[in-house]
C-alpha cells in the first residue's frame, strides 16, 4: 500500500511547499532523492516538465518514454526517459493508478480555438511554463511535451482524446525518484473551461527529500 505518513518516506526534507492554484513552481531534485506531487483537494491537473540540471538541452521526450514502456499512460514503475535516452526519473509510488502525457499543455491559444475567442486572455499552463523556465535562461523553444499529472485523457476506439474528471482523491500523490540531478517544472493547471481540474483549481503540495533506507 502507498505510505501517506510523509516522515516514513522521507529520512531528510529539504523542501515542503504548498503551490498556490493556477501558479508555476520549480526546482532541482538531486539523484537519488524523491520528489513527491500531492493532489490536495483532488481532481487537480499538474503539467510538469523535466530538464537535466546540468544540461537543459537533455529533456523529458514524451515520445522516446511512451516508445521504451509500451504503454499509453505513466504509472508506477514507470520510467521518463530524455530526448538523449537518459532516464531522468521514475515514479516509484503513485495512488492515482495513471498518468497523461498526449494531451500537452493548455494555452491561450490552444483556449481560444477549444473554447472560443472569449477565452483567450485566460492564463493557460503554457504561460506558466514560459515565466518558469526564463528563470534558468530558457524560452518557449525550450518548451517540449509534458506529463500531466493526475490528468484523466482517456483513449477513445477512434484515436480521439477525451479529458474527463480527474482520477485522484483528496491527498493523492504521486512519488518520483532523480536518476541523474533534474530540474522539475511544474505548471499547478489553471485551466476552468474543462473538467481536469473539476472546473475549480486547486493547491497542491510538493515534498523533495531523501527516502527512508529500506
Amino acid at each position: 500500500m502507498p505510505e501517506y505518513d510523509i516522515s516514513k518516506v522521507f529520512s531528510t526534507i529539504t523542501l515542503d511547499q504548498v503551490v498556490a492554484a493556477r501558479v508555476p513552481w520549480s526546482g532541482v531534485v538531486r539523484k537519488g532523492q524523491v520528489l513527491r506531487i500531492i493532489d490536495l483537494e483532488s481532481q487537480q491537473a499538474v503539467d510538469a516538465l523535466f530538464y537535466n540540471a546540468h544540461a537543459y538541452h537533455e529533456r523529458y521526450s514524451a515520445q522516446d518514454t511512451l516508445v521504451n514502456q509500451g504503454a499509453a499512460y505513466i504509472g508506477k514503475g514507470g520510467r521518463l526517459f530524455s530526448n538523449e535516452g537518459n532516464v531522468l526519473m521514475t515514479v516509484v509510488e503513485d495512488t492515482c493508478g495513471r498518468h497523461d502525457t498526449l494531451a500537452g499543455a493548455c494555452s491561450c491559444e490552444s483556449n481560444t480555438v477549444r473554447f472560443g475567442h472569449e477565452t483567450k486572455y485566460m492564463h493557460a499552463c503554457r504561460e506558466n511554463f514560459l515565466l518558469e523556465v526564463e528563470k534558468y535562461g530558457m524560452s518557449k523553444r525550450d518548451i517540449v511535451n509534458n506529463v500531466n499529472f493526475f490528468m484523466n485523457v482517456p483513449i477513445m476506439q477512434n484515436g480521439e482524446l477525451v479529458i474527463d474528471d480527474g482520477l485522484s482523491a483528496p491527498g493523492g500523490f504521486v512519488d518520483l525518484r532523480a536518476e541523474m540531478d533534474t530540474l522539475v517544472v511544474v505548471s499547478n493547471c489553471p485551466q476552468v473551461n474543462n473538467p481536469c481540474n473539476g472546473f475549480t483549481p486547486t493547491p497542491i503540495r510538493v515534498v523533495i527529500g531523501d527516502p527512508v533506507s529500506i
